[in-house]
């Protein structure tokens, strides 16, 4: 019988999927420190963030033959010394591409409209006062939005922003063009498509009103001092993406001279333990890296990554 071991867990529907094709699966979770000495009598290693996948762990898994992140990225595993191993590994980006985008543009409201900063203050303040204070948001219509990664996330939020009247500056070096569909389901014969080409780097950091980024991370900071002083005064900066893209220290100089106007987070450097000054930054919306977690990006990984294990082992019968 092929035995899984989906450390961070798995979806009810995924895990049935798999038990229905006779594979067991074990979702007790394993500490990182004790992983290595568990992991030979497993088949396949399903992981989230939380898992590291290290030489250690991948040289005691003798039995392993995929190793799957449920989600987008895979700088949690060491992934060319497995498939020195040949063992498969693969990830799931296009299962929770949705909701990482929905999450971003409800920071992007959030950070418009200051509501991060009304909601820790309304309980204990002057209501008066403080609608004097909140009452010079601004409206996304006619603002530039930079995308920096224009992969799926990149453009689910340009479908997202578009309809809501921003102009979509995008970068991505593997991308030249696409074509974004805007419409809705239940009226299949109203949509428009819209073809955004790529821009250079250095537009997107210097015109961009608002700069969201949605790239790989585990090659350092893609944003830091430098960049942020070739921003517009007052500019919005949301992540994402993965701790690290943007250097937390060169950030937080920036919120408090002003040059960036506030800034959302969703993926810190030092998870799951972030710098206190960003938690606390009255500039600063937060969020415990939950981008591709909604319930239903969950049942959509967790059913993505049972066809996909299912079908190997079909395939090797």
């Amino acid at each position: 019988m092929i035995k899984i071991l989906a450390n961070d867990g798995i979806h009810p529907d995924g895990k049935l999927l798999l038990e229905e094709a006779n594979y067991q699966v074990v979702t007790d979770k394993i500490p990182q420190e004790a992983l290595a000495a568990h992991i030979g009598e497993y088949d396949v290693l399903i992981v989230r963030s939380a898992t590291k996948v290290t030489r250690e762990i991948i040289d005691a898994g003798k039995k392993l033959k995929i190793i799957a992140r449920g989600g987008v990225g895979l700088d949690n595993i060491d992934v060319e010394y497995a498939q020195s191993k040949g063992i498969l590994v693969y990830n799931t980006p296009k299962a929770s591409s949705r909701a990482v985008a929905e999450l971003t543009l409800g920071h992007l409201l959030t950070l418009a409209r200051m509501l991060h900063r009304s909601n820790r203050e309304m309980s204990g303040g002057d209501f008066k006062k403080l609608k004097k204070a909140y009452e010079q948001g601004i409206e996304l219509r006619g603002k530039k939005l930079g995308i920096l990664g224009f992969g799926r996330i990149g453009q689910e939020v340009a479908q997202l922003a578009l309809p809501l009247g921003m102009e979509v500056l995008a970068h991505d070096p593997n991308v030249q063009e696409a074509k974004i569909g805007i419409g809705l389901r239940q009226y299949p014969d109203m949509k428009l498509t819209v073809r955004i080409s790529t821009v250079p780097f250095e537009r997107v950091i210097t015109e961009a009103d608002f700069i969201t980024l949605h790239l790989p991370g585990g090659t350092g900071p893609v944003i830091t001092a430098a960049e942020i002083a070739r921003m517009k005064d007052g500019v919005f900066l949301i992540n994402t993406a993965r701790g690290g893209v943007i250097d937390e220290e060169d950030l937080l100089q920036a919120l408090d001279s002003g040059k960036v106007g506030a800034a959302a987070l969703d993926v810190f450097e030092n998870e799951p333990t972030p710098r206190e000054a960003l938690l606390r930054h009255p500039k600063v919306s937060c969020s415990p890296h939950i981008g591709g977690s909604t319930l239903e990006a969950q049942s959509n990984i967790g059913m993505e990554l049972a066809d996909r294990i299912i079908a190997f082992f079909g395939d090797q019968r």
